[in-house]
C-alpha cells in the first residue's frame, strides 16, 4: 500500500457487490477504503429488486393459502388486501436493511460518499460535490437500470423501481416483457387481485429456461387467470380518461390502469467517464473485464451486473469478494461462474441449475428423467397444481447435467440439489440417496427410468 493516494481503494457503487468488495479490502486486509453510492445503500437487490419483489410474492400468496386453510378445516375469513399497510411495512423494512448496510461499512471502516462519483483517469475519481479523490484501484459496481422501449407513449408506463411505491393497486395492468421479472410482477399482482395481461414477443416466456419447465409455468398462470399473450408487442400508449389506452401489434387495443415495463435491463456505464479512460465498453454497453473484474485499464476493476457477466447478487457478491481477496489479499482467486443455480418466484415457483433438455442436448446423448404430479398439499385442498421434477442426465458418464424444478419451494430445493450438480454428482449418486417421504423432493431420488432419450 501507498499512502500517495487518498484510498487503496475507491468503490463506486453501494449494491451488494460493490459493499462486498469494500467490506473485506477494508476489514479483512486492511486497505484504505472509499464508497460512493448516488442512491440509497443497498442496491437494486435490497432496495429496487429481490428483497422487496420477495416480499410483495409472499404477500400475494395469502388468498391461495387462506382458501387452502378453509379446505383443511379452519374458519377463516376473507378481508380486503390493505395495499398501503403492506407498503408501509416493506418501506422500513428497506429501511432496516439499508441501516444495516451501512453499519457494515462503518464497522469495516469505509469511508461512505453519499453522492454520485465519475471516474476523471486510472486513479482519479470526480464527485458530485466537486471533489477530486485519488485511489491507487478503483472499483466499478454500479448495477444496472430497467429498459423502455422506444415507442411513442412508452413514459407512461413504469419500470420494477416503481412498484414498490405505488399509491394504490391497479384494477387491470399490463406487464409488457416474458422474463424472470415481468413473470414474477404477472403474478404477484395477479395474487393481490388485480386483473394482469402479459405481452411478451417471443413464443415462451422465461426464455433461457428448459422449454418443458417453462412450458409448465406458463400453463399454471394461465389456469391462475393471467391472460398471457405471446407473439405480441405494444406499438404506443395513449393516455385517456379512464386510464392507459394500449394498441398492440395483434391489432388489439385495450385500456389498463398500469402498464410495466418489464423488457430487459442494461448495465449503468453512460455518465461515468469511462471513454476517457480506455477502460473497454461491449456491444451492450457492459464493462469488459477478465476473469479476475480486471478491465482494460490496469488499475480500474468491475463487478456485478455491470460486466453484464451472470447477472444474479450472489454472483456480484462473490465477484467482490474475489477482487478483494485477489487484489488485497495476496490470494489471487477468479469467481466461479459454472453451474450457477437460479430461482424465478412465479406462482408456481421454478428453480434451475444446470443445463436445460435443449442445451444437453446439442452437448451429446443424454437421458431425461421427469416427475409430474399433484403434491399432497394442494390436492388434499381440491386443487389442481401440478408439480415438475426433471434431470437432465449425460447417456456416457451418467453425470447430472441439469436439474429443473417448478412447485412450492423450488427455490429452497434447487439450493441443495445445486451442492449435490456442482461436486459432479450421477444419476446412480441420486438413486442411492434413500427419498425422505412425504415429501415433494423425494422424487427426484425416485425416478428410475427414463422418460426420453435424445
Amino acid at each position: 500500500m501507498t499512502m500517495a493516494f487518498d484510498y487503496d481503494l475507491f468503490v463506486i457503487g453501494g449494491g451488494s457487490g460493490g459493499v462486498r468488495a469494500a467490506r473485506v479490502a477494508s476489514g479483512d486486509h486492511g486497505a484504505r477504503v472509499g464508497l460512493a453510492e448516488e442512491s440509497r445503500m443497498g442496491g437494486t437487490c435490497v432496495i429496487r429488486g429481490c428483497v422487496p419483489k420477495k416480499l410483495m410474492v409472499y404477500a400475494s400468496e395469502y388468498p391461495g393459502a387462506i382458501a387452502d386453510a378453509r379446505a383443511y378445516g379452519w374458519d377463516v375469513k376473507d378481508g380486503g388486501f390493505d395495499w398501503l399497510k403492506f407498503r408501509g411495512r416493506l418501506w422500513s423494512e428497506l429501511d432496516r436493511l439499508e441501516a444495516a448496510y451501512r453499519n457494515t461499512l462503518k464497522n469495516a471502516k469505509v469511508t461512505v460518499h453519499d453522492t454520485r462519483a465519475e471516474i476523471v483517469d486510472a486513479h482519479s475519481v470526480r464527485l458530485a460535490t466537486g471533489e477530486t479523490i485519488t485511489s491507487q484501484h478503483i472499483l466499478i459496481a454500479t448495477g444496472g437500470h430497467p429498459v423502455v422501449p422506444d415507442i411513442p407513449g412508452a413514459e407512461l408506463g413504469v419500470t420494477s423501481d416503481a412498484m414498490f411505491n405505488l399509491d394504490r393497486l391497479p384494477g387491470k395492468a399490463l406487464i409488457v416483457g416474458g422474463g424472470y421479472i415481468a413473470s414474477e410482477f404477472a403474478c404477484i399482482l395477479n395474487g393481490m387481485g388485480v386483473k394482469v395481461t402479459q405481452f411478451y414477443r417471443g413464443a415462451q416466456i422465461l426464455r433461457g429456461f428448459d422449454d418443458e419447465a417453462r412450458g409448465h409455468v406458463s400453463t399454471a398462470m394461465q389456469a391462475a387467470g393471467i391472460r398471457i399473450h405471446c407473439g405480441t408487442n405494444p406499438l404506443r400508449l395513449e393516455k385517456v380518461d379512464w386510464g392507459i389506452q394500449v394498441t398492440a401489434s395483434d391489432g388489439s387495443t385495450e385500456v389498463y390502469d398500469l402498464v410495466l415495463w418489464a423488457t430487459g435491463r442494461a448495465p449503468n456505464t453512460k455518465g461515468l467517464g469511462l471513454e476517457k479512460t480506455g477502460v473497454q465498453i461491449g456491444r451492450r454497453g457492459e464493462i469488459v473485464v477478465d476473469d479476475y473484474s480486471q478491465t482494460a485499464v490496469p488499475s480500474i476493476f468491475a463487478v456485478g451486473d455491470v460486466t453484464d457477466r451472470v447477472n444474479l447478487t450472489p454472483v456480484a457478491i462473490r465477484e467482490g469478494h474475489a477482487f478483494a481477496d485477489t487484489v488485497f489479499g495476496a490470494n489471487p482467486r477468479k469467481a466461479d461462474h459454472e453451474l450457477v443455480a437460479s430461482a424465478v418466484f412465479t406462482q408456481p415457483e421454478m428453480g434451475a441449475v444446470g443445463l436445460s433438455e435443449e442445451a444437453a442436448r446439442e452437448c451429446g446423448p443424454v437421458e431425461i428423467y421427469t416427475a409430474s404430479f399433484r403434491p399432497m398439499q394442494s390436492l388434499f385442498a381440491g386443487r389442481e397444481d401440478r408439480v415438475l421434477m426433471k434431470l437432465v442426465v449425460c447417456a456416457k458418464t451418467r453425470r447430472v447435467l441439469g436439474c429443473h424444478i417448478v412447485g412450492p419451494g423450488a427455490g429452497e430445493m434447487i439450493q441443495m440439489v445445486a451442492i449435490a450438480v456442482k461436486m459432479g454428482a450421477t444419476k446412480e449418486d441420486f438413486d442411492r440417496t434413500v427419498a425422505v417421504h412425504p415429501t415433494m423432493a423425494e422424487e427426484l431420488v425416485t425416478m428410475r427410468k427414463p422418460v426420453r432419450v435424445a
